[in-house]
């Protein structure tokens, strides 16, 4: 395709991709007031305990600003499967039959996995609340900027969820020869030091059962992620073997780190 073609095409991907995200804020409004009611829970729980504690809007805008917000991020979750096919299709033409499968296999596994990611994110997020909240004196009243709480919310699923699809970037880095599953297997202290500080950031304080609940499934992912690195890399090494021994040559040690 010439450069232009390549234009006309990125438009006409763009446009539908643009298109889908549209009609995904529509439903997306429609849906905004359940998903405030669904953030303003933990507020509404503080408020039970006798604490004067409610979300604000700083401003006459904001309120509408917030629902487009939600409405935006709704959008952009519903309408996934087709903004990233448009992406993929405008990339596969210029790829390979194996690049085709890899790309397959890892946008597969990443996308579940940080949908998985962002909700278990959404689980914690309330017991992060009480617990942040809590600091401030029982006399004070509690009131949260909206924005600044749905933000706050909104990047603890995002952080969550890279959290969630780290370990498929560890495999597809095994895979195109650039980590080695010893490597990974072997820095299995570290990544869980790592995974333990990540968890302790992103559920603050003490709140010791929300860390562990995000902690454990992030460890058990980068078990298996190592544990199909090691497995792929004993293939590639045999084929590697029975390849030199085809024409008489003697292997060469190491491999890549």
């Amino acid at each position: 395709m010439s450069l232009g073609d390549h234009l006309v095409e990125f438009r006409k991907r763009l446009m539908i991709a643009g298109i889908a995200i549209v009609l995904g804020m529509v439903v997306g409004w429609l849906l905004s007031n359940q998903v405030l009611n669904l953030l303003r829970g933990p507020i509404i729980a503080i408020a039970k305990t006798g604490r004067n504690a409610q979300l604000n809007y700083g401003d006459i805008s904001g309120a509408f600003d917030l629902r487009l917000q939600i409405a935006f991020f709704i959008a952009i979750i519903i309408s996934s499967p087709i903004w990233l096919y448009q992406i993929w299709a405008f990339l596969a033409p210029g790829l390979t039959g194996k690049e085709k499968r890899w790309g397959i296999a890892f946008l597969g596994a990443a996308v579940p996995l940080f949908l998985g990611g962002a909700y278990a994110g959404w689980i914690v997020f309330p017991n992060i609340v009480r617990l942040l909240t809590s600091f401030a004196p029982s006399e004070d009243a509690a009131y949260v900027a909206a924005r600044t709480y749905f933000d706050f919310v909104l990047k603890l699923m995002i952080a969550m969820g890279i959290g969630f699809v780290m370990p498929v970037f560890l495999v597809l880095l095994n895979f195109i020869g650039v980590l080695r599953g010893q490597s990974i297997l072997k820095s299995w202290r570290i990544a869980i030091l790592c995974i333990m500080l990540f968890t302790a950031l992103a559920t603050p304080a003490a709140d010791v059962w929300s860390m562990f609940l995000l902690a454990v499934p992030m460890v058990v992912l980068y078990m298996g992620a190592a544990l199909i690195a090691v497995l792929h890399d004993r293939r590639v090494d045999k084929r590697r073997a029975a390849e030199f021994a085809e024409y008489g040559l003697d292997e060469p040690n190491g491999g890549t780190a």
